[in-house]
C-alpha cells in the first residue's frame, strides 16, 4: 500500500523517544513541546512515542505533563484534541536533578528501559540539549558514563545541540572533540532553526527546479546580495546569555552564513546531507574578508528611543548589562566569495536588535540594464531589478522590475510581483522545529549544519571579532531606526544603499 515514491504520504517516525534537557526553559515551553504535540496531531509520531523531561525541578510525572499541556494549549499550531493528548501524555516522564547528579542519570536510564518495555520505543532515543552551551560537555559526558549514549544492537541514539556552538574557532573545535568522543559525527544534529523554515528550503527549489533563475544567478548579472535579519525587540531577560556574545556571534556565524551558503552554492549532485554539505562547504571555504575591516564592517548598540509607540531603554541601560559593555547588538559585514560564479560580487550581511521591524530576507540585486533608450527623466523612479526571498514573517518571494506607468508619456517605475505562502497554498507551513524534530527522529541530516561548516563559519567571523575587540567601541543607533549611520556609509562607499525591507 505504501509506495516510497508517493510524495503524498508523509514520512512517519518509527518507534522512538525524545529526552529534553532543560525542559523548563523558554525554548522548550514555546517551541519544542508544541512542536512535538503538532507532530503527534498530524499523525507523524509513532503511537508509543515517549517524551522525557530532565530539569532542576521537584516535579512528578503529572506535574510535567501539566506544564506540557499548558504550553501546548498556548503555543501549538494545530487544534487541541483530547485523544491525541492522552496518548502522548501516557508516554511522558520527568527526571528531577542536576547535570552533576549521578542518581538522576541512573533514574533516566531506568526510565528509558521502562519505556522500551511499556511503550515499545525499541531503544531509539534522541537527546535534546536545550541548555546553555557551557553545560553541553557535562551532559554528553554523563550520557556516556551512564551508558545512555550507546544504542542497543539495531537501535539508534542521537544528540541534538542548540546554537551557539562555541564562541570562536578554538572553543568550537574543543566542543566538537568532546561531543564526538561520545557520539559519532552522523549522530550529532546541530539545530539551526532557520534551515527548518519553508522559505529557506525554497531557495534550493527556486534555483534548481526552475530554468528561469539559474542562468542569471551569477556575477554576469548580479550586482550584489543583501542578507538581513532584523528584530524589533531588545535583549529582554537574556542579559546573562547575550552580553559578551553579541549579534555577530549569535546570528551571522550561523543563520546568515548558512543563508549565504544556500544562496551562493552550486547545484548539489542530489538532495541529501552529504551532497548539500559538499557544496555549502565550497562556498564557506571560498569566502574572503575585506582587506580593511574598519571600512567594511560595522558594529553598533541600540540607544534609547521610540519603538512601537513606546519609549524604550538603550542596551547599556538594560538590567544586568555592564554600562561599559562593548557587546554588539547590530553587526554588518561585507564578504566576497572567491570563485568563478561570484568573483567581484559583494555579499552584505546585517543583523540587529531594536530595528525598524522584524524581518529576515535575502535580496539578490541585479545590475542595471547596460544601455537604456529611455531618457533620464523617464527612468528616475526606476531602481535595480531584484529577487527578494522573505524568510519571515510573511514567508514568500518578491520580484522587482520596471514597468511603464499608464499615461501618454513614457515613464518607467518599479513594480513588484509577489508570491506568498499563505495565499498560494491551503496548508499552513509547519513550524521550523516540527520539521527539524521529525528529521532527527528519521535520521535525516539535510537541514543540519555539520561540524565542518561550524568551524569554517568561525574562521570567517573570528578575524572580525578580533578586530572589533581592539578597535574602538560600537556605534550608537536609536531604537526603532535601521542601524547606525556608519552602516549606511559602508555601502555608500561602494555606491550602493541598504534596502528598506
Amino acid at each position: 500500500m505504501r509506495d516510497p515514491r508517493d510524495r503524498r504520504l508523509p514520512r512517519i517516525a518509527g518507534p522512538s523517544g525524545l529526552v529534553v534537557f532543560g525542559v523548563t526553559g523558554d525554548l522548550s515551553r514555546k517551541k519544542l513541546m508544541p512542536a512535538v504535540y503538532d507532530l503527534a496531531n498530524r499523525g507523524l509520531l509513532p503511537p508509543g512515542f515517549s517524551l522525557l523531561g530532565f530539569a532542576r525541578r521537584d516535579w512528578e510525572d503529572q506535574d510535567f505533563a501539566q506544564v506540557v499541556h499548558d504550553s501546548v494549549r498556548e503555543h501549538a499550531r494545530t487544534e487541541f484534541r483530547e485523544e491525541v493528548w492522552q496518548q502522548l501524555a501516557e508516554g511522558m516522564r520527568f527526571i528531577p536533578g542536576d547535570f552533576d547528579d549521578d542518581t538522576a542519570f541512573r533514574q533516566l536510564r531506568s526510565a528509558v528501559d521502562e519505556l522500551d518495555a511499556s511503550r515499545g520505543t525499541s531503544g531509539n532515543y534522541a537527546f535534546y540539549l536545550s541548555v546553555p552551551p557551557k553545560f553541553f560537555p557535562k551532559v554528553v559526558r554523563q550520557l556516556k558514563r551512564h551508558g545512555l549514549a550507546r544504542a542497543p544492537e539495531g537501535s539508534w541514539r542521537r544528540a541534538v545541540i542548540e546554537k551557539p556552538f562555541g564562541r570562536d574557532l578554538a572553543s568550537a573545535r574543543e566542543l566538537n572533540r568532546i561531543v564526538h568522543d561520545v557520539f559519532d559525527p552522523d549522530q550529532v544534529f546541530r539545530i539551526d532553526h532557520y534551515l527548518g523554515k519553508e522559505t529557506v528550503q525554497n531557495i534550493l527549489a527556486l534555483r534548481f527546479a526552475n530554468q528561469m533563475y539559474e542562468p542569471v544567478w551569477n556575477r554576469s548579472y548580479v550586482d550584489h546580495v543583501q542578507i538581513t535579519m532584523a528584530e524589533d525587540i531588545g535583549i529582554g531577560g537574556r542579559a546573562g546569555y547575550y552580553d559578551g556574545i553579541g549579534s555577530a556571534r549569535d546570528v551571522i556565524q550561523n543563520h546568515l552564513l548558512q543563508l549565504m551558503a544556500l544562496t551562493a552554492m552550486e547545484e548539489p549532485a542530489a538532495f541529501d546531507a552529504e551532497s548539500l554539505l559538499a557544496e555549502k562547504l565550497k562556498v564557506l571555504e571560498a569566502v574572503r574578508l575585506p582587506e580593511d575591516l574598519g571600512e567594511h564592517t560595522v558594529r553598533g548598540q541600540y540607544a534609547a528611543g521610540w519603538q512601537g509607540g513606546a519609549k524604550v531603554r538603550g542596551y547599556l541601560q538594560e538590567d544586568g548589562i555592564d554600562p561599559a559593555s562593548t557587546t554588539d547588538t547590530y553587526a554588518a559585514v561585507k564578504l566576497q566569495v572567491d570563485n568563478r560564479r561570484w568573483a567581484g560580487v559583494p555579499f552584505y550581511l546585517r543583523t540587529g536588535k531594536r530595528l525598524g521591524r522584524r524581518v529576515t530576507e535575502i535580496a539578490v540585486v541585479f545590475q542595471r540594464a547596460p544601455h537604456s533608450p529611455f531618457g533620464s527623466t523617464a527612468t528616475e523612479e526606476l531602481g535595480a531589478n531584484a529577487i527578494v526571498v522573505r524568510v519571515q514573517p510573511d514567508e514568500g518571494m518578491t520580484v522587482r522590475f520596471g514597468s511603464k506607468v499608464p499615461g501618454t508619456s513614457m515613464e518607467i517605475r518599479d513594480v513588484t510581483m509577489d508570491f506568498a505562502y499563505g495565499e498560494s497554498f491551503t496548508e499552513s507551513s509547519p513550524e521550523a522545529y516540527e520539521r527539524l524534530i521529525l528529521d532527527v527522529l528519521l535520521g535525516d541530516a539535510n537541514l543540519f549544519p555539520r561540524h565542518q561548516e561550524v568551524e569554517e563559519s568561525w574562521k570567517i567571523l573570528d578575524p572580525i571579532e578580533g578586530y572589533w575587540e581592539s578597535h574602538g567601541t560600537p556605534a550608537q543607533y536609536p531604537s526603532g531606526s535601521w542601524g547606525p549611520e556608519e552602516a549606511d556609509e559602508m555601502l555608500a562607499r561602494d555606491g550602493r544603499s541598504w534596502r528598506r525591507p
